[in-house]
């Protein structure tokens, strides 16, 4: 792994790496952690979901793997309710190159490589953790599948680092959903700089600038708003989530229905 590239041939993967290939012509990557024996675990839509939005269509052409895999018969193990799937290394690179996620990079490495999505400055656990989370995660689910906030990148991250974000649902963890965000919010931030800035070359520094500063204070290992937590604890941590969320807009609802009588006063 250097710089430029993060690619490795399979001999040097170990149980425990996230691994990663790149798909339609390096438009996205599909993640996931490697367990051993030529098997990855990785994220994608549930089996009975069909939708035509463009998260479910994305993560539909990444749970493309062959139905019949001739090598292993438990390629391709999902739960009817689950996102979590487990394939043979060759199903989940459909003759991609292999690629390895790093962790603990410097700042200074961070920022070199400006695409999201291929390292961050987060420490990993030990590996042994890691496929623990996975393979718990395979029998017990990671919730539903959204390009922006819980993905196959998002997946992977917790694996190796048990952290989520706590905060209110937005962005997810992944480095690749906030460069694909902040590519255009930092064009359209930089706009009230084009005054300062000498000509179009001086325009694309800045807009350079501030999307790699948006990619960093958005990496897991810099955000404030993270939490280690145990893989057991998990379905209630997401459960816990879902009910802040449906309170929140039942609190909504609520407002709007007490302002209505008012409403039906005043036109009297």
């Amino acid at each position: 792994m250097g710089l430029l590239s993060n690619r490795v041939e399979r001999s040097e993967i170990r149980p425990g790496d996230h691994i990663y290939t790149w798909r339609a012509v390096y438009a996205y990557s599909h993640h996931g952690i490697y367990v051993g024996g030529s098997k990855v675990v990785h994220f994608t839509r549930k089996k009975e979901v069909e939708s035509s939005d463009s998260s479910n269509s994305i993560s539909s052409l990444i749970s493309e793997a062959s139905s019949e895999c001739p090598t292993f018969p438990d390629c391709g193990f999902q739960l009817p309710d689950s996102g979590v799937v487990l394939t043979c290394l060759d199903c989940f690179l459909r003759n991609g190159s292999l690629y390895c996620f790093e962790y603990g990079v410097p700042s200074a490495i961070f920022l070199a490589k400006l695409r999201g999505g291929t390292c961050t400055i987060a420490q990993s656990d030990p590996s042994e953790v890691v496929v623990r989370r996975a393979m718990h995660l395979l029998q017990n689910g990671f919730g539903n599948y959204d390009m922006f906030e819980k993905n196959c990148e998002d997946f992977a991250l917790y694996c190796k680092t048990g952290l989520l974000p706590m905060d209110e649902p937005g962005i997810g963890a992944s480095g690749q959903a906030s460069s694909a965000i902040g590519v255009p919010l930092a064009a359209l931030l930089s706009t009230p700089f084009k005054l300062f800035a000498a000509g179009p070359l001086g325009m694309a520094t800045v807009t350079a600038g501030m999307y790699c500063a948006g990619r960093y204070i958005t990496d897991i290992g810099v955000r404030k708003d993270v939490t280690k937590v145990e893989v057991e604890n998990l379905s209630s941590h997401l459960g816990f989530r879902r009910i802040e969320d449906a309170e929140s807009v039942n609190k909504s609802s609520d407002k709007v229905k007490n302002l209505l009588p008012m409403k039906r006063k005043r036109e009297r």
